[in-house]
């Protein structure tokens, strides 16, 4: 299997971590690190260990790579690497991509407007924004956001049966693309017990409920909504739906907070990157701990 790998921020931990996690490839997986050369090859030089495969692509001057400095110049990079990486894949060229981390600060500085690979990988393969869901995976345990990086006052203005139903349908391809039986799909409610019947707001009779009627209407085996809570201590379902940021981060990064994985679905190709952040602090010192690049690598490499 093919896996384009685009080095994130070129000053944080991504070009460690890309590199030693291709070094590490095993079975049928052949990986393609997307960067520029010279982040590549002084990034394995510092490791002394080989420089493994690579394209360049050349978006940050020489001068611009200090490891460990957030800057604006390196933000740009991060795009451009991704945006490569998945133009990679949409010629066939590549099965999969993986972005590694990225600094939202140094790609805004830019004076880019990002909030994520998401978003990105959207732009990049034509789809429209709202129709790119993010899944994190961590342990077995699988969720999906409607929402994602927002304010909880205009996430709530943007939710809408359609949008609950864009996203499990999405859920649904993805699993099929993966080579997955149809799953079962755990809908969060967005107030707490999912409103009890209007009790606490009548989000959840407007938003969550009609989706998931629709959605059994279709054919997709949903339940809920239900309270986050009750749903997480169950565990009956394949993939859950988060209608928060936070309702779907934090039980993952509580299980796993620095190896879960996170699939851009809703898109025409296989991308995922790394849930943790560009580690500004450690950059350059070669201690990274490539282990969230390497399960990604095998989430992808697992399909059937």
């Amino acid at each position: 299997m093919r896996i384009a790998i685009a080095l994130g921020d070129p000053n944080g931990i991504g070009p460690e971590v890309a590199i030693k996690a291709a070094l590490a490839s095993k079975g049928n997986v052949r990986p393609l690190l997307v960067g520029d050369a010279h982040v590549i090859e002084k990034t394995a030089e510092r490791l002394k260990v080989d420089t493994p495969a690579f394209i360049d692509a050349p978006a940050l001057e020489e001068v611009a790579f200090a490891p460990g400095k957030l800057d604006p110049r390196a933000g740009k990079a991060t795009v451009a690497y991704a945006a490569a990486a998945v133009k990679l894949a949409l010629a066939g060229k590549v099965d999969a991509v993986i972005g590694c981390p990225h600094s939202e600060t140094a790609v805004n500085r830019a004076g880019i407007s990002f909030s994520g690979y998401p978003g990105l990988v959207a732009d990049v393969t034509g789809t429209p924004r709202e129709r790119a869901f993010m899944m994190l995976t961590a342990k077995g345990l699988r969720i999906v956001h409607a929402t994602l990086h927002e304010s909880v006052g205009a996430a709530l203005a943007r939710l809408s049966p359609e949008l609950v139903i864009a996203a499990a349908e999405a859920i649904v391809a993805t699993t099929e693309r993966l080579g997955e039986n149809p799953p079962r799909i755990g809908v969060f409610g967005i107030n707490p017990h999912a409103g009890e019947d209007g009790l606490f707001g009548d989000d959840d009779e407007r938003v969550t409920k009609p989706a998931v009627i629709e959605l059994r209407k279709r054919g997709i085996a949903a339940d809920g909504p239900v309270g986050a809570d009750l749903l997480l201590s169950q565990r009956k379902h394949d993939v859950y739906l988060a209608m928060f940021h936070d309702q779907g981060h934090i039980p993952i990064k509580l299980i796993s907070p620095l190896r879960a994985s996170a699939m851009t679905i809703g898109v025409p190709i296989l991308f995922a990157s790394v849930a943790h952040g560009c580690a500004f602090d450690i950059a350059g010192k070669g201690v990274a701990d490539p282990t969230g690049v390497i399960e990604t690598i095998d989430l992808l490499a697992s399909r059937r």
